[in-house]
């Protein structure tokens, strides 16, 4: 099975190259990519939304136009491993994840999915193999709509100048940077 314009081999390759590996959850994060795209409407302008930051955002800037760069994605941590496409304007979609009911077939998936088994211990081409032939079986499929307006782009000020640091930062985050306002993940050390 194809995942979009890619032959199962040339996904692993462009999977690689993006990502750095073949990830596993990319790799089934592409078979969801496409079965929610099927569901949709042709020509429909879509955006994202992705309930993990692991590895499926990936899935999604690989097989689609939407990215976190350009705003077309939304990753929620909501520690699932599911997606939405959906009209960006009706808020129409369809959320496709990976559905542990459906893993009984396919042993090796379902170690790895469940964290059963410690990666090292895993037999990737046995797991890589196994999702070639599962494709987008062992997903679950269901239309939602999703409530666009919580997803709409809110304008973070004008640009300020910190008095602290003297870079440029959006007005909204008060009288000076969120860095200088202790929320930075930086430590100064001298040079």
């Amino acid at each position: 099975m194809d995942i979009g314009p890619y032959s199962f081999e040339e996904f692993l390759e462009r999977a690689s190259a993006f990502h750095g590996n073949p990830a596993p959850g990319l790799v089934i994060g592409g078979y969801m990519v496409e079965l929610a795209r099927s569901r949709l409407p042709q020509r429909t302008i879509f955006d994202a939304v992705v309930e993990t930051p692991k590895c499926l955002p990936d899935a999604v800037q690989l097989l689609t136009p939407c990215s976190i760069g350009n705003g077309w994605m939304k990753v929620i941590n909501w520690g699932l491993y599911a997606l939405t496409l959906y009209d960006k304007y009706t808020g129409k979609g369809v959320r496709v994840w990976l559905d542990p009911e459906r893993l009984e077939k396919w042993p090796e998936i379902r170690a790895w999915y469940l964290k059963l088994k410690p990666a090292r211990e895993q037999d990737k081409d046995r797991l890589l193999n196994e999702m070639r032939r599962a494709g987008g079986s062992v997903c679950g499929v269901s239309p939602v709509r999703v409530k666009i307006e919580e997803f709409k782009k809110k304008s973070r000020g004008a640009i300020e100048i910190c008095s602290v640091c003297k870079e440029g930062y959006p007005s909204n985050d008060g009288s000076v940077c969120r860095k200088c306002q202790q929320a930075s993940p930086y430590m100064e050390i001298e040079s």
